[in-house]
């Protein structure tokens, strides 16, 4: 049985697997848990993070507004199933004034690490490139310097050093919607100068996993395990019907983190419900948690093990 390394959540949301079900992660019979109207002005809430916080859930919504302008927003939930998100958006502090001033702020993903919370999100820059702040509270947000230039996306930072490097998953990228994509990792000293990129793994070529055969990215932060860095990523197929977004996981070495020990060949989760192929962007699930996004519109949530992922991943490797 894989062990995950690091404290027990007394009070994570759960639902036993159904009776019959024969996949590895199985959907909250409640979904959606956050619609469209999560807050004032918003017409979705989607690809967010949410960490256990004090007596509940904190998190870092992604909550595109009625103009269709996107930024991130805090939210609190007694259960995780719950929320509470603000009408304003997360205020910054501390940065360079260039840096602090934003375009646009979405797809956050949130690692506690250090007695902080680290918020890693798709920062506008003359292009998408990757912002970093910490907070203590959810409340006041202190950014330091963008991570990467530009084009960049998905960055997530694993939650402790490796090696006495921090070390964090992106996935170069363009300023469109990016019809390429590898998962790449970078390492820094001091969260502020970030170098020595390894590649992790790209797309499938053919018909071998033809669900990640468009571009592939990383998803919430590495969980810990005895075997391995579990990591939840996205990948995506290019159809007649345009990008369908999977998830899948993988297992990379605890030392060496760009080494990968085994990775799924089957996907993990699918667009099958409604609410994730009718949206704003049909055809999509996207992981952040594992809460997640649908049809780029609304908040899913879904169950696993550790045991469940690392025995599929062995069993439908690639």
């Amino acid at each position: 049985m894989a062990k995950i390394i690091g404290r027990a959540i007394p009070n994570l949301p759960w639902e036993e697997k159904p009776t019959g079900c024969r996949e590895a992660v199985w959907r909250y019979s409640g979904n959606p848990i956050i619609g469209r109207d999560g807050n004032r002005r918003s017409n979705s809430v989607f690809n967010s993070a949410v960490v256990p916080f004090r007596d509940g859930f904190a998190g870092v919504f992604r909550c595109d507004s009625r103009s269709i302008s996107m930024d991130l927003f805090s939210g609190f939930s007694e259960d995780g199933i719950h929320w509470k998100i603000d009408d304003d958006c997360l205020r910054m502090t501390d940065a360079d004034p260039e840096v602090l001033a934003k375009e646009y702020r979405y797809d956050a993903r949130i690692t506690p690490m250090d007695g902080k919370y680290y918020v890693t999100w798709c920062n506008g820059y003359h292009g998408p490139t990757i912002g970093v702040a910490w907070t203590e509270d959810f409340r006041t947000f202190h950014q330091l310097e963008n991570a990467f230039l530009p084009y960049n996306r998905n960055g997530v930072l694993f939650p402790r050093k490796i090696g006495g490097m921090y070390m964090m998953l992106s996935r170069p990228s363009d300023t469109g919607h990016t019809p390429f994509g590898d998962i790449y990792l970078s390492q820094s000293k001091d969260l502020e100068f970030w170098g020595r990129h390894r590649f992790v793994f790209g797309t499938v070529p053919g018909n071998a996993s033809a669900w990640q055969a468009t571009k592939v990215g990383p998803g919430p932060a590495p969980i810990e395990t005895d075997e391995g860095w579990l990591l939840i990523y996205h990948g995506v197929l290019n159809t007649c019907n345009g990008f369908v977004y999977r998830m899948g996981c993988a297992l990379l070495d605890l030392e060496e983190p760009w080494k990968v020990i085994a990775r799924t060949a089957d996907y993990i989760l699918a667009p099958w419900e409604i609410y994730e192929c009718v949206g704003d962007v049909p055809n999509v699930t996207f992981p952040c948690a594992i809460y997640y996004g649908c049809a780029d519109t609304v908040t899913g949530l879904a169950f696993t093990t550790a045991d469940e992922l690392v025995a599929f991943t062995r069993e439908h490797a690639l």
